[in-house]
């Protein structure tokens, strides 16, 4: 029965990807898609999307790691499958904890983890998410230069304490890695802290990735703007929060404003819409595909047989 409900629930997150991209694609016609992209330049795009694909490793490395951390390590290649099959379809379908935890479980299963495994790689990325997420925004409130300093509309006393409260939850978390802090229990479900070692590269691949991120905006911004990278980046992540806070996949439509509003004399709605497209709709696009061809080879294959095979090779 569970496996039954599973199934029907990786349909449903299909369907529901497909509508989705048709749906996010039609606010824009092809001609203004075009037209955006051709007013930045090649090398732009072509950084632009080097900085994608190294978020989306550094995305990868979370489930890595997680399956480290819950004693049931992975190769490389299968986590980074898993992940970003996961999460090219989590990022814009919305529900992360659901949709790219679904997914995550499909994959995951196969390979021996129980359901209370894939629970907890599933918080183990969530939490290097918002360590990241947390860092990159202290850092570039505290680095803030001169000529940034409008962006929040804050002075730069305001801009340091709400630097520090940021830097708060990595540092507290490195700490309490190195101290023992008592597990997280929850009926039979326990969570231990990672090791002191794992939290150091949680938080370090968690701010690589957004930083990544931020990078990528920056690099299709520049075209139109004079603001520097951090500015760009203390944007990006004011957005990123309020499109969590928001529900909306893929944050469609809250991102943008977001950056229209923090940059209004100088972001670019074409500029937004090349960053929509790059980090959202072609992962989408190749995650889709990617999902329903493993589905079809796991069901040819299952795991049992493949190590079979694997034992008597």
């Amino acid at each position: 029965m569970t496996r039954l409900l599973i199934r029907l629930l990786i349909a449903l997150i299909i369907c529901a990807a497909i509508v989705l991209v048709y749906r996010s694609l039609s606010r824009y016609s092809w001609e203004d898609i075009t037209a955006s992209l051709a007013l930045i330049p090649g090398w732009r795009l072509m950084t632009a999307s080097l900085f994608v694909a190294a978020s989306y490793t550094c995305l990868s490395l979370f489930d890595w790691l997680g399956l480290r951390y819950v004693g049931k390590p992975q190769s490389y290649p299968r986590a980074a499958l898993a992940s970003f099959t996961a999460l090219s379809i989590g990022h814009n379908v919305g529900g992360a904890a659901l949709s790219s935890g679904a997914v995550r479980y499909r994959f995951y299963t196969r390979w021996g983890l129980t359901g209370d495994e894939v629970a907890k790689v599933i918080l183990f990325c969530g939490a290097t998410v918002l360590l990241g997420l947390s860092t990159l925004a202290g850092i570039t409130l505290l680095l803030m230069p001169e000529a940034g300093e409008g962006l929040l509309q804050l002075g730069p006393q305001a801009r340091f304490w709400l630097g520090i409260a940021f830097l708060a939850y990595p540092v507290a978390y490195f700490i309490c890695s190195i101290w023992g802090r008592p597990p997280l229990k929850f009926r039979s479900f326990r969570m231990e802290m990672p090791t002191t070692p794992m939290c150091a590269a949680q938080i370090l691949v968690g701010t690589v990735n957004f930083g990544c991120v931020a990078g990528a905006l920056d690099q299709l911004l520049t075209t139109f703007t004079e603001a520097g990278y951090l500015q760009v980046a203390s944007a990006y992540v004011t957005a990123t929060i309020a499109a969590m806070l928001s529900h909306v996949p893929g944050g469609l439509g809250v991102l943008e404003a977001t950056m229209l509003l923090l940059l209004p004399a100088s972001a670019s709605i074409g500029a937004l819409v090349a960053f929509r497209v790059l980090y959202y709709f072609i992962p989408l696009m190749i995650g889709v595909p990617l999902l329903l061809v493993s589905e079809a080879y796991f069901r040819r294959w299952p795991p049992a047989t493949l190590g079979e095979a694997a034992r008597q090779a």
